[in-house]
């Protein structure tokens, strides 16, 4: 059995991101004994609405945010999903990446952001897409596909990641309070359609011209709520049993009779 511990972090402006950096990082540091996996929202030091500070904010993978967040895992002895950041990466390219951080404080992985919100305006326009599909084997929990914000409204992702042998999902978001119940409605489906564990931490707060909505989650691999939280700031916990993404697969095989 795995203890997840999701930090639902306020990015409201009021709060520049050093301060915010430091305090997120000392949240992390209070888990320590507490559970064995945390896992932090989409773009967090600054806010995922927060398109003024995408470029002002980069930093390359060796940087100082990202080297911060893997001491602290080494530290606390952790696994971290450390949220993600603002990649600058081949020249002056833009990307969102997301990080998964072993206790030993080396990194596991990082995942760029494939589906890119904003139509065309902010993420859609300033950032560059990734294009690798993410399945890590081996994390607290199982084999774990990897996904940020907006890739949830595309099933196609974690079928893939499903046929590439993932037990659960992590996913982190900016997610605005407007769409939440879509936000709800997605997290279930996809886990009940893959039947696999989906992790999803999101943010809260008032971040450029968007609130954030909350509603952090961790659904069962049979669509079951194990545990959600508000739209205040605050650390849940959920205990997930790897196996019963295996089992349940195999007491009712639906993904056996797939046509396309």
């Amino acid at each position: 059995m795995t203890r997840v511990a999701l930090i639902q972090v306020d990015v409201s402006d009021s709060e520049s991101p050093e301060v915010r950096v430091k305090r997120v990082l000392d949240l992390v540091r209070d888990q320590q004994g507490k559970c064995d996996f945390v896992v932090l929202p989409e773009l967090w030091n600054v806010g995922a609405f927060n398109n003024d500070a995408l470029r002002p904010y980069a930093e390359s993978r060796d940087g100082a945010f990202v080297t911060a967040l893997c001491e602290v895992a080494r530290e606390t002895g952790l696994w971290l999903h450390g949220g993600s950041f603002v990649e600058l990466h081949d020249g002056d390219k833009l990307s969102n990446t997301s990080i998964l951080i072993r206790p030993d404080g080396t990194v596991a992985t990082f995942y760029r952001k494939i589906h890119l919100f904003g139509f065309d305006t902010g993420e859609a326009i300033m950032l560059d897409r990734g294009n690798d599909i993410i399945v890590e084997d081996d994390t607290p929990v199982g084999r774990a596909g990897i996904a940020t914000c907006y890739d949830l409204r595309f099933p196609e992702l974690f079928r893939a990641q499903c046929t590439n042998g993932a037990q659960s999902f992590v996913l982190c978001s900016g997610w605005p309070i407007p769409r939440i119940n879509h936000w709800r409605v997605l997290i279930q489906a996809r886990a009940i359609e893959n039947q696999a564990w989906f992790i999803a931490c999101n943010e809260v707060g008032q971040n450029g011209d968007y609130t954030l909505g909350g509603h952090s989650m961790v659904v069962s691999p049979k669509g079951d709520i194990i545990v959600e939280a508000g739209t205040e700031e605050e650390i849940i916990y959920a205990d997930i049993d790897v196996d019963l993404a295996d089992q349940w697969r195999k007491d009712f095989p639906i993904l056996r009779d797939r046509v396309l």
